[in-house]
Order: C-alpha cells, then sequence, then structure tokens
C-alpha cells in the first residue's frame, strides 16, 4: 500500500522526535514517541498528513482527532491547542507537515477556476470552518509518496521539488478538502488576506476597523463573515494568534517580557491578565510548567 510506503520513508529519515527537513520547502517530516498534551499553537496555511498513530487539534471548542483515514488541512493562519496524546514508544506518531504557499496555491486555483468555470456552493459552507479534516483519496497519496521519493536524491529534489509540490496542492484542491481551500486561497477570499496580514503583523497595533477596511466590508458585515468563517469573533481571533504565539515563545525559553512584546503587548499587567483568563494560569507559571519542545504538534 502507498501509505505503507509513506511510512517506511518517514521512518528511515527520522532519527529523533520533532521535526526533520526533507530539503524540499515547506516539507518536513515528523516522529513523536512520547505523549504530548493539547497546547497552544499556530498553524500557519498547511497541509498535516498522518501515516501512523493520531494527532489532535482544538479550535474554539472543536475537536479534530485524525490518523491515516484523513489528513488535516488549514489554509489559513488558526490559533490552535494541538498535541500527540496517544503517541508512545509501542505507538509513534510518523507524519508530514506541508506549508502551503499563498502564490503558487493561489495561482492554482485561479487556473482550475480559469478552466474549470467558478467555484459552486459548497454543502455545510455555513458550517465552522477554521480547519477540515479530509479523506485520504488515491491522488492525495500518490502526489505526497512520488514527492517524498525526491529526498533519496539531491540532484531530483532540486530540479523536481517545485513541481512534484506543485501536483500534490493539486491533489489536495482536487480532493475532499478542494473547495474548501479553494475559497480561502481564491483571489476574493477577502478574509483570508486580512488573516495573513494579522498573521504578519501581530507586533503591531490591530484595529478591527483596519481589518474590516483591508477586506473592504464594513463593520458589521466583517465581524459576520469573519466569524463564519473562523467560528470566532476578530477581536477574539487577534487575542487568541497573539497569546498562542506567546505561549510558544515562552516554551521555546524566551521570557514572559519578550514574549509579551513580541506579540504587540506594551502592557505586560494586560498581558498577564488575559493570558490568566485564557490559559488558567500566570504567563510565568505556564512558562515554567511548559519548558519542552512543542514543534511539531
Amino acid at each position: 500500500m502507498i501509505k505503507d510506503r509513506i511510512k517506511q520513508l518517514i521512518q528511515d529519515r527520522t532519527v529523533h522526535d520533532g521535526l526533520t527537513e526533507t530539503g524540499i520547502a515547506g516539507v518536513r517530516l515528523f516522529r513523536a514517541t512520547q505523549a504530548i498534551p493539547c497546547v497552544p499553537a499556530v498553524y500557519e496555511p498547511s497541509v498535516v498528513a498522518i501515516v501512523s498513530g493520531s494527532k489532535e487539534a482544538v479550535l474554539d471548542g472543536h475537536r479534530y482527532i485524525y490518523d491515516n483515514s484523513h489528513y488535516l488541512c488549514c489554509p489559513m493562519s488558526m490559533p490552535v491547542k494541538a498535541g500527540t496524546p496517544t503517541a508512545s514508544v509501542a505507538n509513534p506518531l510518523y507524519g508530514v507537515f506541508i506549508s502551503l504557499n499563498q502564490r503558487v496555491m493561489t495561482e492554482l486555483v485561479l487556473e482550475m477556476e480559469n478552466v474549470g468555470g467558478a467555484l459552486g456552493p459548497e454543502k455545510d459552507a455555513l458550517r465552522a470552518q477554521g480547519i477540515r479534516l479530509a479523506e485520504w483519496d488515491e491522488g492525495f497519496a500518490d502526489a505526497l509518496l512520488r514527492l517524498l521519493q525526491l529526498g533519496a536524491n539531491p540532484t531530483d529534489t532540486a530540479v523536481l521539488g517545485d513541481a512534484r509540490l506543485r501536483e500534490l496542492y493539486y491533489a489536495i484542491l482536487q480532493g475532499g478538502a478542494g473547495p474548501f481551500a479553494r475559497r480561502a486561497f481564491g483571489a476574493g477570499n477577502a478574509i483570508a488576506r486580512s488573516i495573513a496580514h494579522v498573521s504578519s503583523h501581530l507586533d503591531a497595533p490591530i484595529s478591527i476597523d483596519d481589518m474590516a477596511t483591508r477586506a473592504g466590508m464594513s463593520r458589521a458585515a466583517f465581524h459576520r463573515k469573519f466569524k463564519q468563517v473562523t467560528t470566532m469573533a476578530p477581536i477574539q481571533f487577534v487575542k487568541s494568534m497573539r497569546l498562542n504565539n506567546a505561549a510558544m515563545k515562552m516554551a521555546g525559553g524566551m521570557t514572559v517580557n519578550e514574549a509579551a512584546i513580541g506579540v504587540g503587548y506594551a502592557s505586560p499587567s494586560q498581558f498577564s491578565r488575559e493570558f490568566k483568563r485564557m490559559y488558567g494560569q500566570s504567563p510565568r507559571q505556564w512558562s515554567d510548567g511548559h519548558r519542552v519542545v512543542i514543534e511539531g504538534v
């Protein structure tokens, strides 16, 4: 089976827990042999595919558990809690993390729409849509295997890597997460562009009016559409992005004050209050209890 071959490739190339580079930009393998409870994280636009074990992600109270039957598609930056609660030495987790390049994905979506016409209504389009699970299909599995096989030869990787990655992107857009991803990367998705701006400017002042203006909407229309797409109100989303990023920085060894400033908090006391309200602990207590590598959760 293709999944067994993908699993063997990952096993052969991962010598430690965490992320392992493949030589292809944005494509990393990961392994986990110990349970990690769900902790704050930020998923950048990506697809996460599991071939052994299972992973868990929680977005605004919605829990997503996925294994080798479904992959996770996150086309916009999202503040989540994520972990590997069932991983162990006896039951290791193996998977692949694929960043979704905004430019390439948008080009593919436009090409598909030019050939096949505009995207029609999506089933359950009004359902919470921050992330989506999609069933592995033959096209996705085959494209992923072909991509990972390049890692055995640096020349093949350098020459064919971009083309094989584009092939995988196309398989994603054609698969179960296709309509969902196509809406996020389509030229008309103002919410996705607004989220991309927030994600890259967390250390600067962010107002909801500015976000709405960038999206070309009134404040009321933007608030309604934003919550439909992400499940969260804009102000809640920005706060979650900032606090989750701060938690990850502290877990990586950054001081509380450095983390607060790095995500746009000018007032340490306000940062402490909002962090404790969200996580039930002060930033210092949380930092002391989570000095662990959370890379790849």
